[in-house]
């Protein structure tokens, strides 16, 4: 297509969404239609290969005629030869989704999605939660060869419980960023791509989109000029994204039909955490959406995969998205979206700890020296590819302690970032954060959360946010961040992403990110034009909700990991957590503890077998009898890659990425599996009306948006005055942030909301035994020494009047004893009603009690229904088609005689009976 045209992306929908199993002997059939069950697909499954996989999609489209009469021929083929009519040929099983296919020493299995909850909705794209699955054996029974270890296998492949935090879209892709998902590709407008058959008939042209409008006879001539132009270059286009396998969790379940079906039947799962919740400013919904996407390389257990692999990869990496956007306007082409991303991820490097003792803290040993920090290198490189320059590492690692422990990762950390910029020119340099955490929090004097938001503030501004529209006019150039759109000539854009680390990656990392997510989030209000300044307070409506997104974020990805929920949470670091939260913490340290020692090999095992980093093989070891996973792993220690090229270590990075930044080479030079010529209102990719489906009858009340989180009804007081989320609640046992413990002791710590332990962190190494700045950066920070507070700041002690405020306090009024004046009138009042209400005639009606009516219950049996209507006379008849002609034309003509009476009446005259009832009816005419 020429230069200049002026294209329009939509997402293709997938027209299989409900999926009916039907079996014979020979074949499963998949039925799969869309929403409205008006087009269908089959997918033929081969029974009688006992070891193989045999999969047929014949790529026609059939109605519901057509598929019905299919059905009956199948129906007919497999009876007997007796022609006696069995069994109904009914579907076996219903499900809204494919999740792949696996073997282990037998036949095949396939895996269906049975059940699935609404989990979010990113404009009229719908995220569903998998909420159960099914496991069916394709063989027929006749043909099956029975293998002792299968049994095995399978109860270990079914311990991976696919309902708990696996996720999927049939519109939107959730493998990657909303910032991929909405702009536009660099290279201009893709070469089509088509899968068989063309996905739609392509049209000629889309002059018929604008037929009706420039043939409009309310359009002058000027305005007709004007809208010619989009009729020679306005074109849509329906993609479908490569989904980035990272994020792609049945990417191996799929490897055997992904080729050859079609991707309508491929659902991609993805692992991690997705929430949702509206923020109403006065009435107005803002939707904030938490999206989390654990990776699938160097994926594990907690004390069983640290570090990374010689690929770059590290352990517990997930990156979060924080998405905020205006709901007036829903379509993601001409809605208002913001988004926020960040990561988390072990620290690059080959180091474990040994887990054989029985200790609380295994030490922390390196098991192999990078001195050229070629792993860290290749990490970097992957996120540079991305999300573009500038990285930043934001350690939560101690640096200094008594006993070496944890801060040795602190130190190969920096000496490989130290290292690695060498190489890197200065304005693309990884930038460096050491901030330590727990060291800070046992000390008395000083506020964590103000210091990781000043970290947050800074380092935001340098990656900046993405939004789909341009900044509004009023807006402040200091507070406009990101980098101009200049393909899509709108929005801004966020270069580079900001990577948070501690041990775990668990506790002090989901405090971290709540932090940045915090200072993000005041960006995007003040992008989306809700708030004046992008800042947001503690203890405010929007806030305490944004802290319970990210409080689930940490408890879902730390069970995940850690085996337990979060330890410490923001309330510890904020020392707003009661006293009553150590119990609490004890018992998550003691579950974390149990599930790491004993539990944590056996889901290990569980996770290289669904990952497909093992495959079961006859005559070779199982994977229960294997002494490591070290080899899945680490592929490159036992096999020899041939497509290797040794590069110069100096030259880490690939110069096509170089060539790229600040912006990122995996967005700039994105790739398609689905690429066609669409109409806006095709089925395909007409996302308003797969969310809406106009053709079911939907109570308002069940619906998605009505279910979740709503700051008025969940975190708004039941009394009050401002109804801005935004206002910091004064509430009983919470404090404001400002103000710090001063070291004075409080009678009930449940009512000041202080925490009843010293050292909240995760480390019990004391914090004096470091005298050197908390925080270590190459971007300077300005010191510290004057943010800390003042005696003035000290707390208050909470009394009961401050508990309780008074009714004058509230709502500017107090109540007060009435005037005799009033009381008078008042009594007067209520004699004067009592006198008007009171029943007449009553000693007749106490002479005669009114005998209760009770209404005869009738049954269906004893209604007639079957009777003659009733005679009607012609006078009747006359009657009542005279009342319809007057409803539909109007009153009736009067007759001379009517009006000569009536005339006589005006007059004074004596009228007869006769003349009396014809004046009436007149009048009622």
């Amino acid at each position: 297509m020429e230069p200049g045209t002026n294209a329009r992306f939509h997402h293709i929908i997938s027209t299989i969404q409900k999926i009916a199993l039907y079996e014979t002997k020979a074949r499963y059939f998949l039925v799969g239609s869309n929403n409205s069950q008006t087009k269908f697909r089959v997918l033929k499954i081969d029974r009688m290969e006992p070891r193989e996989l045999n999969v047929v999609d014949d790529q026609q489209v059939y109605s519901r005629e057509e598929i019905q009469n299919l059905l009956s021929m199948i129906d007919v083929g497999n009876r007997n030869r007796q022609g006696s009519l069995g069994t109904p040929f009914v579907p076996v099983a219903s499900a809204f989704g494919i999740v792949g296919f696996v073997r282990f020493l037998e036949g095949y299995y396939i895996i269906l999605v049975t059940k699935r909850r609404h989990a979010a909705m990113i404009g009229h794209h719908s995220i569903f939660k998998v909420e159960d699955t099914a496991l069916i054996y394709i063989p027929n029974d006749g043909v099956r060869k029975a293998h002792p270890d299968e049994a095995h296998y399978l109860k270990m492949f079914q311990s991976i419980d696919l309902s708990s935090n696996f996720y999927f879209s049939y519109s939107y892709d959730m493998t990657h960023t909303l910032q991929m998902n909405l702009t536009s590709p660099a290279c201009g407008i893709p070469t089509p791509i088509e899968f068989g058959k063309k996905l739609v008939k392509e049209p000629d042209s889309l002059d018929d989109l604008f037929s009706a409008s420039s043939s409009d006879p309310s359009m002058n001539e000027s305005q007709k000029k004007k809208f010619r132009p989009l009729k020679q270059y306005l074109r849509h286009y329906g993609i479908r994204n490569s989904p980035n396998k990272r994020f792609v969790w049945n990417a191996y379940l799929l490897k055997q039909v992904e080729a050859i079906l079609s991707p309508d039947w491929i659902l991609h799962i993805t692992h991690g955490f997705v929430s949702q919740s509206n923020v109403s400013i006065f009435g107005w919904s803002v939707y904030i959406t938490l999206i989390a996407r654990r990776s699938n390389r160097y994926a594990g257990t907690r004390f069983l995969k640290r570090g990374a692999n010689f690929e770059g990869d590290v352990a517990n990496e997930v990156e979060t998205e924080q998405i905020v956007h205006d709901s007036g306007v829903s379509s993601l082409q001409h809605g208002r979206f913001s988004s926020f991303v960040q990561m988390r991820g072990s620290v690059p490097g080959h180091w474990s700890q040994d887990i054989t003792k029985m200790v609380p803290k295994p030490p922390i040993g390196f098991d192999l020296s990078d001195p050229f920090a070629e792993t860290a290198g290749k990490h970097v490189n992957k996120l540079l590819a991305r999300y573009g320059s500038p990285i930043i590492f934001l350690n939560l690692v101690k640096n200094k302690e008594r006993k070496k422990h944890e801060s040795q990762l602190s130190a190969e950390l920096f000496t490989a970032i130290k290292y690695l910029n060498q190489f890197l020119p200065p304005r693309h340099q990884i930038e460096y954060v050491s901030f330590d955490m727990a060291r800070k929090n046992n000390e008395k004097d000083v506020n964590v959360m103000k210091k990781l938001a000043k970290i947050a503030n800074d380092a935001i501004q340098r990656t900046g946010i993405f939004q789909n529209f341009d900044p509004y006019y009023q807006h402040k150039s200091e507070f406009i961040l990101g980098t101009p759109n200049t393909i899509d000539n709108c929005g801004r854009l966020q270069t580079g992403i900001i990577r948070v680390n501690c041990v775990d990656c668990l506790d002090r990392t989901n405090t971290a990110q709540f932090a940045l997510g915090k200072c993000a989030l005041g960006y995007q209000l003040y992008a989306l034009g809700f708030i004046q300044e992008p800042k947001l307070e503690f203890d405010s409506d929007c806030v305490r909700m944004l802290e319970n997104l990210y409080e689930d974020h940490g408890d879902t990805l730390a069970l995940q990991y850690g085996g337990s929920q979060l330890v410490h949470r923001i309330k510890t670091y904020r020392k707003t957590a009661p006293w009553t939260s150590q119990g609490n913490d004890i018992m998550q340290t003691l579950s974390r503890y149990y599930r790491n020692t004993f539990s944590d090999a056996e889901k290990q095992h569980t996770i290289n077998l669904f990952l497909g980093l093992f495959i079961p093989e006859e005559n070779k070891p199982a994977i229960w009898e294997l002494p490591t996973d070290y080899y899945m792993h680490h592929i490159t220690t036992f096999k020899k890659n041939s497509k290797f090229c040794r590069t110069p270590l100096t030259m880490w990075w690939d110069k096509e990425i170089l060539d790229a930044l600040p912006r990122s080479q995996d967005e700039l030079k994105r790739t398609y599996m689905q690429v066609a010529k669409v109409h806006p209102r095709d089925e395909i990719v007409d996302a308003y009306q797969d969310y809406y489906q106009p053709m079911r009858f939907s109570v308002l009340d069940e619906l998605f948006p009505y279910k979740i989180s709503n700051s008025v009804r969940d975190f708004m007081p039941h009394f009050t005055t401002d109804y801005s989320p935004f206002t910091v609640r004064a509430r009983p046992g919470r404090r404001s942030e400002e103000s710090t413990s001063r070291g004075t002791t409080m009678k009930n710590p449940s009512l000041t909301g202080q925490s009843s332990t010293s050292s909240a962190t995760s480390s019990a190494s004391s914090g004096a035994d470091s005298e050197e700045s908390d925080i270590e950066e190459d971007w300077g920070l300005p010191s510290d020494s004057h943010s800390t507070p003042s005696s003035k700041d000290s707390v208050k002690t909470t009394t009961f009047e401050a508990m309780f405020p008074s009714m004058h306090q509230v709502y500017g009024m107090q109540p007060e004893t009435p005037k005799q004046t009033d009381m008078q009138m008042l009594r007067k009042y209520v004699i004067i009603g009592r006198n008007a209400t009171r029943p007449s005639n009553t000693e007749f009606l106490n002479r005669h009690p009114t005998s209760k009516v009770f209404l005869k219950k009738y049954s269906p049996d004893q209604l007639d229904l079957s009777g003659k209507p009733p005679h009607v006379g012609e006078d009747s008849k006359h009657c009542y088609k005279q009342f319809v002609k007057r409803g539909l034309e109007g009153s009736a003509n009067i007759s001379p005689r009517d009006l000569s009476t009536y005339n006589l009446y005006a007059m004074g005259g004596t009228l007869q009976a006769r003349d009396v009832r014809i004046l009436r009816y007149v009048s009622c005419e």
